[in-house]
Order: C-alpha cells, then structure tokens, then sequence
C-alpha cells in the first residue's frame, strides 16, 4: 500500500512557545458501550456508569475549563449528540469546539467504504441539528481507515486526530485535500488508566489519579524540551470523577506555570499547521 505523503507544517504552530497542548474529551457516554451489543443497554448499572460522562462529568469539566479560562475540543459521537442534547449544548455555550468522534462509536476497521461514508454522514446529521459544523475528526478507538482518511477533505474536515507516529503535527495529502494530523499516544489518554467494567470488558485497572499527574506532567515537561505537541485525552465518565478532575487541574496548573506551554483548541491549532487561518 501506498504510503500518504506527510509534510511538515505550513505555519508555525508553536508561536514561540516550548510545546502546545491540547485539552481534549470525548463525550462517548453509552455509545462504545451500545457499540459492543445492544443487549447491554438492559444492564442498567454499565447504562449509568456511562451516563456519569454527560449527567456530570461534563459540567464539571466546562468549570474547570471556565475558571482557568482554557479552551478545549470536546469530540462528540452522533449517537451521544442525539441521546445527550442538553450536555452538547452546555458545550456549545461554553464557546468550546466540537468535533467529531463517529455515529456509533463502532470501530471503522472491517466496515466497507461505504459504511464508514455513511457514519461519517450520520455523524455531520447528528452534530448538524445543533448547528456544528465539524472542523475535526477522531476515530473510535483511534483506529481510522485510510478510506475514511481521504474522505475528510470533502465534507470540510481540516484535521484528524488518531495516529501516533510523531508527537509534532503534520500535514497529510489525500487526494480530496490536506488534512492536518495532531497525533495522540496512549500514555496521554485517561482510559488506560481508569477504565473499568466487568462486562462489556474496557478495562481492568483503576489508577490513583496521583499517578496519572506524574505520568501527564512528567510527559509534557519532556515535551517542553523537544518541541512536542501534547494532546491529552479524557473521558467525562472516567475523568469526571472529583479526584480526576483534580488531576486534570494539575496538569493544567502544572503547564501555566512552566510559562513556556501553549493551549489552543484543536481547530486553532490545525488552521496554522494548514496555514488556513483565513479560511472559514
């Protein structure tokens, strides 16, 4: 297969600062959950643990991002826009982005193209009634497919945010466009921390959030010396508990006062990555 060109950045998406972060939630709620069989919607318990994210974790997180006036990118998939309303519109008040994370929270690899075309419509639906107008995308399980890659361009994505091979953003060319990449890992995401479910299994370990700080901060201060780009991911249903949420006020407090770290929202940051500043 042929490798999609990567190219370095058309603008200079540090601004002078050491490294950049971003402040990054994806509002799944049931959907991952619903996404692994139907019949776990009966199990009111699993049903409720997800509701957590957008009943209060969400609220939580839009105060914290108030109070150290921050802005963040919240990816949102369809099927928590249709069933979660009032949580999409409490972002949007906030003034924050929102960006898309699939319809279904299904897993793109083993869909045919055209099914992955139509969870990607579903979606734009889904985020369309609130009057979003996507500007980004995340794969569920960060597992996207060079199918659905070179459809983003058309349907007015700037940037996707799934892949792992830099911790600086690039560009990709597809044959529809360019799309901004702004790489995640892993060791950046709350999930592997404190995901926890005995059935449908998504995770077997809860970690103290004292340890989550160390492994969040002690990754950024190395950024700060490479010039990395440093995409936290959190889920209001994990990160929305009182303990986590500190821990995530940690990090950002440990990031202002370095004095040399950047936030920005995922859109802003992919306009000068594209050098489409001046695009709307």
């Amino acid at each position: 297969m042929t490798e999609i060109p990567h190219l370095p950045p058309a603008g200079d998406w540090r601004e002078g600062a050491a490294a950049v972060a971003l402040l990054t939630f994806d509002v799944d709620a049931e959907a991952p959950i619903l996404a692994e069989g139907s019949h776990h919607a009966e199990d009111l318990s699993t049903m409720s643990h997800q509701a957590y994210g957008p009943r209060v974790g969400v609220p939580r997180i839009l105060d914290l991002l108030s109070r150290h006036g921050l802005p963040a990118t919240f990816f949102v998939p369809g099927v928590t826009a249709e069933r979660w309303p009032a949580a999409v519109e409490s972002i949007l008040e906030a003034g924050h982005e929102i960006a898309l994370h699939g319809y279904s929270h299904e897993r793109l690899v083993g869909m045919a193209p055209d099914e992955q075309r139509q969870d990607l419509e579903s979606a734009l639906g889904a985020l369309g009634r609130f009057g979003v107008e996507p500007r980004g995308y995340r794969a569920p399980y960060w597992q996207i497919t060079r199918a659905t890659l070179e459809m983003l361009p058309a349907y007015g994505i700037l940037y996707d945010s799934s892949l792992m091979d830099d911790d600086r953003p690039y560009r990709l060319e597809v044959p529809a466009g360019t799309v901004a990449e702004l790489p995640v890992h892993w060791s950046l995401d709350d999930w592997e921390q404190y995901a926890f479910l005995p059935d449908p299994n998504v995770g077997q370990q809860i970690e103290t959030p004292a340890k989550v700080v160390e492994l969040w901060t002690g990754e950024l201060d190395a950024m700060r010396r490479t010039g990395s780009l440093c995409v936290l991911t959190c889920h209001p249903f994990l990160s929305g508990r009182p303990s986590r949420v500190r821990a995530v006020e940690n990090f950002v407090e440990f990031a202002k006062g370095r004095g040399d770290v950047r936030f920005s929202s995922a859109a802003g940051l992919a306009e000068i990555v594209l050098d489409a500043s001046g695009k709307e």
